[in-house]
C-alpha cells in the first residue's frame, strides 16, 4: 500500500486556439458545457473522488478561472436581496467546492513541464492530474478506481480508452499486458502521437492520471519532445521502462467521456449532456428528433 492520494492538480494554461475567436479574451475551459463551465466539471470530479484540495496550472489571460471559484460579493447581495435563493446556491457553491491554488505555468514548455511546476505543492506526495478537455460521466466513475489502483500497487496509473486505430495518432498510446483484473493492465511501452498506421496498440492514454512523486525527478531531466516540449508521456515510460516506483499501470475506461477540446466533440457533449438532464431533456429531446428528421 502507497500513501493516500490528497490532491488533484489541473493544467489549464493552454491558449484554446482551436476555439478562436472565443478564446480570445476567455479562457477555453470556461466555454459553458450546457450551463456550467467545463472546468467545473472536471474540479467536481476531483471533489468526488476525494480530492478537495486543488492545484490549478494557468497562464496569462486567465483571470476568469480564479474569479469563477472565488467569492462574487456583488452578485451574492443582488441574488439575495431578489430572493433568488437557487441562482445563489449555484454561485455559492462552485466557491466553496475545494481549497483551490493556483501558480503560473510561464513558458508554454508542454504538459510535462506543467505538471513540474506543481513539485511545490504536491511536496513527496502521489498526486492526481485531470486534464480539462476530457469530462468524464459522473456515472461512470475513473479517477475512484485509479486511485483505488494506484494506492493498492503503489504505482502511477493511467486511463486508456480503447480507440478506433484511425484515429490513434491523435493520443499518446500504449503498449500492455494484462493482469488479473479485467480492467487493469501493466504499461510496458508509451509513444506520443505516434505516426498514423505505426501505433502499437489502440489502448490511447486520456487525461487523467495518478502519479507517483518520482516523476517530478524524471521529468527535471526530460528533454524536449515530439513538438518540442516536455512530454508526460516520455516521463512516464522512463518509470515503465525502469520499473521506478512500481512502475505504470493502465486502467482502462468503458464508461462515458466528453471531449470539449475539439469543436465538434463540444458541440456532441453539450447535446449529449443537456439530452439526459432532468430541467432540460423532457423538451429537447423531441426537438432533437424533429430536428435531425429534416436533416437530408
Amino acid at each position: 500500500m502507497t500513501e493516500r492520494v490528497t490532491k488533484a492538480v489541473i493544467p489549464a494554461a493552454g491558449l484554446g486556439t482551436r476555439f478562436l475567436p472565443a478564446t480570445k479574451a476567455m479562457p477555453k475551459e470556461m466555454l459553458p458545457v450546457v450551463d456550467k463551465p467545463a472546468i467545473q466539471y472536471v474540479v467536481e470530479e476531483a471533489v468526488n473522488s476525494g480530492l478537495t484540495d486543488v492545484l490549478m496550472i494557468t497562464g496569462r489571460n486567465k483571470n476568469a478561472l480564479e474569479n469563477h471559484f472565488d467569492r462574487m460579493t456583488e452578485l451574492e447581495a443582488t441574488l439575495a436581496a431578489k430572493g433568488d435563493t437557487a441562482k445563489l446556491e449555484k454561485v455559492n457553491y462552485s466557491t466553496e467546492l475545494a481549497d483551490m491554488h493556483y501558480v503560473r505555468q510561464g513558458d508554454p514548455k508542454g504538459l510535462g513541464h506543467a505538471v513540474l511546476r506543481a513539485k511545490m505543492h504536491v511536496g513527496h506526495e502521489p498526486f492526481a492530474v485531470l486534464l480539462g478537455d476530457d469530462i468524464i460521466d459522473e456515472r461512470d466513475p475513473l479517477l475512484t478506481r485509479m486511485l483505488e489502483v494506484a494506492e493498492g500497487k503503489g504505482a502511477t496509473v493511467v486511463a486508456l480508452l480503447e480507440v478506433d486505430p484511425a484515429v490513434a495518432h491523435m493520443y499518446g498510446v500504449a503498449t500492455v499486458e494484462a493482469t488479473d483484473e479485467d480492467d487493469v493492465v501493466k504499461v510496458v511501452g508509451l509513444v506520443e502521437k505516434p505516426a498514423p498506421g505505426t501505433a502499437p496498440s489502440n489502448y490511447a492514454i486520456i487525461g487523467r492520471y495518478v502519479l507517483q512523486p518520482e516523476i517530478f525527478e524524471v521529468l527535471e531531466r526530460t528533454e524536449p519532445g515530439k513538438g518540442g516540449e516536455i512530454q508526460l508521456t516520455d516521463a512516464m515510460l522512463e518509470l515503465s521502462d525502469k520499473d521506478i516506483a512500481g512502475g505504470v499501470y493502465g486502467v482502462v475506461f468503458r464508461g462515458r467521456r466528453y471531449d470539449t477540446g475539439d469543436r465538434l466533440d463540444y458541440i456532441k457533449a453539450i447535446v449529449q449532456l443537456a439530452s439526459e438532464r432532468d430541467d432540460l431533456g423532457k423538451e429537447l429531446k423531441p426537438w432533437l428528433r424533429d430536428f435531425a428528421a429534416g436533416l437530408e
